[in-house]
């Protein structure tokens, strides 16, 4: 009986001894992730850029809600919080004063996980919009207009990698012009002189 006893004991400090990293996993679920802040105050893009406003506007909007939400759906992964750093950047780069990504951006930078909101275009329309946008722009002269046009086709091919027609014109461009510069949008110098859009 004795043995019996101090066998039972052994067993549960052994389990004792495991038990805790459920608690670590947990508590490292539960930690603030790592947000680098995005100090865009005003735009890279200036009004020659053939956008009006208001598109520029609704373009940020659409480009924040989705990388909110595909931040709060993987957690804030790594991955995820890469990704959605550079479509931030583009948003604010876009619209510095549109309120989904100056929203989002504030929480990501208190480590507070976005809450997944309902968007406006699937992921895969959206995609189909920011290639033919981009389509557009490449046809302009300015060359302002040709390198947001690269970054919105490129984006396009990364939300919808089945998209033939994004993927395509993606690897034209890299192959053309190489790979965007990201850190351009979200690590922008503090000599930017352009206006911020309204």
């Amino acid at each position: 009986m004795i043995k019996f006893w101090q066998s039972s004991i052994l067993v549960i400090s052994a389990l004792l001894v495991v038990t805790p990293l459920p608690a670590q996993d947990e508590q490292a679920g539960g930690e603030k992730f790592k947000w680098e802040p995005l100090n865009i105050r005003t735009s890279l893009f200036s009004q020659d850029l053939v956008m009006l406003n208001s598109e520029r506007n609704e373009y940020a909007g659409n480009l924040a809600t989705y990388a909110g939400n595909k931040i709060a759906e993987q957690g804030a992964s790594i991955k995820s919080l890469e990704s959605g750093r550079r479509i931030l950047g583009l948003a604010l780069q876009l619209s510095p004063r549109n309120k989904q990504a100056v929203v989002i951006q504030f929480q990501l930078g208190k480590g507070i996980l976005p809450e997944k909101t309902d968007a406006d275009y699937s992921p895969q329309v959206l995609a189909r919009l920011l290639l033919t946008r981009g389509q557009l722009l490449m046809k302009q002269p300015e060359e302002e207009n040709t390198i947001l046009a690269r970054y919105l086709i490129t984006l396009a091919s990364e939300i919808d990698p089945h998209n033939d027609d994004a993927v395509y014109g993606s690897e034209l461009i890299r192959i053309d012009h190489g790979s965007p510069d990201w850190s351009t949008l979200t690590d922008p110098k503090n000599d930017q002189e352009s206006a911020s859009p309204e």
